[in-house]
């Protein structure tokens, strides 16, 4: 059976004779005002201090990291939110389905990448964001055959590191147990802010902690392998994982970019009033999967040009849960297949949930024509559901028409070659 979490009360039990006794006055009442620990105290301002934000999910023990986090000025710089998932049933919620052993490493990464989600969605700007997740057991009100242990993980842009402790069993009470895993969660997140600074958590010889973990050399490696769910690169090629973007997104394979690009993205910027970005996935519905190198090598076409978003998201639904609020730019040609149930197995009702979805999601689109075997098609040439109608705008040809492709570029190039 796997472990369950320590969900149990408070009791009074005798307490073990403890490791950091010269401490014990000061931590020994958390609900009556317990004192903070110096050491505490500045590791904390010096959280505080550093660029990030994070959300928290402290799982079974850790009670006294939330309390120290919060009660030294500063916290609304560096806490999203913090949730305390107690009972099994609330580990499941948080998830969305059920750990295979609730106090391991794995839930603990899959609690802490839930908290990193959390707070991709609940931040307002680029500020680099972590979520940060504890599971325990710890000493309790009864005997327990299993270990005391804890595992403490950090998941961020570009990885995560895991942390486990398996405690001498017996030798701390509970409170004292729990202050261990409150220390090892600050100095976690400490080091994942890049401080060098980490408080002493009082282990005997016996109490290894034991990392493991992921790094990845960059948000676009950490992109390629599924880590996050999409990477905006600058105009000078510097990457950031999961930030917001409000406006324009002009998706395409970009093989190759060519004017026709800059000229609607101009056209678009002009009509919305807003930024332009362009879009590239690194999956495709009727492709392979790009590989890393040819992703890179796509992107920095933009190089000094253009910031571009590279997402994992082949259908615009996906594109659209990434990015909230933005403004789809899209020819005529895309468009013809966006609106035509076969697309979606042939349901209608497939196709319209998909639009309701990105309309609940803030998204719209904008639609450049482009030429066809009898002409020049534009918005009003496509039968557009009526009840979708209000999510289209058009682009004027008089404002923007381009005749070619990447297409028949990459297919002149490759007559020139041969």
């Amino acid at each position: 059976m796997p472990d369950k979490l320590d969900c149990s009360a408070d009791a009074k039990v005798p307490r073990a004779k403890s490791i950091a006794s010269a401490t014990d006055s000061a931590y020994s009442n958390l609900r009556l005002g317990r004192v903070m620990e110096p050491d505490s105290q500045k590791l904390i301002e010096s959280i505080h201090g550093a660029e990030g934000m994070a959300s928290l999910v402290i799982a079974g023990a850790g009670s006294q990291a939330i309390n120290d986090i919060l009660s030294v000025a500063g916290a609304s710089g560096t806490i999203l939110d913090i949730q305390v998932p107690y009972a099994s049933s609330a580990v499941v919620d948080y998830l969305g389905e059920e750990p295979s052993q609730y106090v391991s490493s794995g839930a603990a990464l899959s609690l802490a990448r839930a908290a990193y989600q959390r707070a991709v969605a609940l931040r307002e700007t680029d500020v680099p964001v972590l979520g940060v997740a504890s599971t325990a057991t710890i000493a309790t009100n009864r005997p327990k055959r299993g270990d005391h242990r804890c595992h403490v993980c950090v998941y961020g842009p570009t990885g995560w590191e895991t942390v486990s402790i398996t405690f001498v069993k017996g030798l701390r009470s509970r409170e004292q147990e729990d202050r261990v895993v409150s220390r090892l969660i600050l100095n976690s997140l400490a080091s994942s802010l890049g401080l060098n600074d980490q408080l002493d958590m009082g282990l005997t010889q016996d109490e290894i902690v034991v990392p493991e973990g992921t790094d990845f050399s960059d948000p676009l490696e950490a992109l390629t392998r599924g880590h996050v769910g999409h990477v905006l690169v600058d105009l000078e090629g510097v990457q950031k994982a999961d930030v917001p973007f409000r406006g324009g997104i002009i998706s395409g394979s970009f093989n190759p970019r060519h004017g026709g690009h800059d000229q609607l993205a101009a056209a678009a910027a002009d009509q919305l009033g807003l930024p332009v970005v362009f879009e590239l996935s690194v999956t495709n519905v009727d492709k392979p999967e790009l590989a890393p190198s040819e992703v890179r090598g796509r992107i920095d076409q933009f190089r000094g040009r253009a910031s571009v978003i590279a997402t994992r998201a082949p259908v615009f639904y996906e594109k659209a849960r990434l990015l909230p609020g933005c403004v789809f730019v899209i020819g005529f040609d895309t468009l013809v297949r966006l609106v035509d149930p076969k697309y979606y197995d042939g349901s209608r009702t497939k196709m319209t949930s998909a639009f309701m979805e990105m309309k609940s999601l803030g998204c719209s689109f904008l639609v450049a024509g482009r030429i066809k075997d009898d002409g020049f098609g534009t918005l009003r040439d496509i039968d557009v559901p009526a009840d979708l109608s209000d999510m289209f705008t058009e682009i004027p040809e008089s404002v923007f028409r381009e005749d070619i492709s990447s297409t028949e570029i990459r297919m002149a190039d490759q007559r020139s070659d041969s």
